[in-house]
């Protein structure tokens, strides 16, 4: 059964934050989170396998990208995992499975440490948990790039790294929606993110998690591999899945083993 998208607003302080929601209206629901420069779009395919698999499935825009509005910056990746809460509050929901990816799993560790009552399961995918010196300095030329030549400067070479030349050559027509999302993103909302990202600090304390979890990550996507199976040794019952032959974002560019193991995922812990 193919159950239709109501998108709705959600207010924060400063803006609304959208949503847009899936399946049956007394499900159990599952909050999915996209990456930096991205939106909700990317979980459409996921959306519409987990609200047939008898779920609701709340997919939110983060502040600043998408229909969502961008509050001023900086934000913290604590604000981020705030707005989940705010979501589930405003649409009566007590407890929900999270998903995230990327700026969603870096969210998701502070969401899964702060709120973990709130929590059913967390799934999240290709995300660190901390942030070295290497790995925030290339933000820094990513906001200049911004500042001076506008969000759709970043498009392009965002997308190029995520997918790789041979995905996007076989998927044209995936690779020109990402860029024109990614373009559409605002730059108060892409700089606050991105400062979010550079102060990420969660490493030290996810030994606390007592929340179900998987981690997966593609195994073409750089250090993240390594990263998150560091991480799974930290949560005690974390269950750690590398996809094969996929990059920064699994569920579009390896759908089928993604969705096969986010089923697993949901199978085991609902």
């Amino acid at each position: 059964m193919t159950f239709p998208i109501h998108t709705q607003l959600i207010p924060i302080p400063d803006g609304d934050l959208a949503v847009h929601i899936q399946g049956a209206s007394d499900a159990p629901v599952i909050l999915m989170a996209h990456s930096i420069l991205s939106s909700a779009m990317m979980w459409q395919e996921q959306s519409q396998l987990l609200s047939a698999c008898g779920f609701r499935v709340v997919s939110a825009d983060t502040r600043g990208h998408g229909q969502s509005t961008a509050p001023k910056g900086p934000y913290h990746m604590d604000d981020l995992a705030q707005d989940c809460i705010r979501i589930m509050d405003f649409l009566g929901v007590a407890q929900a499975h999270y998903v995230g990816l990327s700026l969603g799993a870096m969210s998701g560790f502070g969401l899964a440490l702060a709120h973990a009552p709130r929590l059913l399961s967390v799934l999240l995918c290709d995300g660190r948990a901390d942030m070295t010196p290497d790995f925030a300095k290339p933000w820094d030329e990513r906001i200049q790039i911004a500042q001076d030549q506008g969000v759709q400067a970043l498009a392009a070479p965002t997308v190029q790294r995520w997918f790789g030349p041979d995905f996007i050559q076989n998927n044209p027509d995936i690779a020109q929606r990402f860029i024109q999302t990614a373009s559409a993103t605002s730059l108060e909302g892409f700089i606050g993110c991105a400062k979010s990202i550079q102060s990420l600090d969660y490493l030290g304390r996810v030994s606390d998690i007592q929340v179900p979890m998987t981690l997966l990550v593609g195994a073409n996507d750089g250090p993240l591999p390594q990263a998150m199976g560091h991480i799974a040794g930290l949560v005690k019952g974390s269950k750690l899945d590398i996809i094969p032959n996929a990059g920064h974002l699994p569920n579009i560019d390896q759908s089928t083993r993604f969705n096969a193991s986010m089923m697993r995922h949901f199978f085991q812990t609902s």
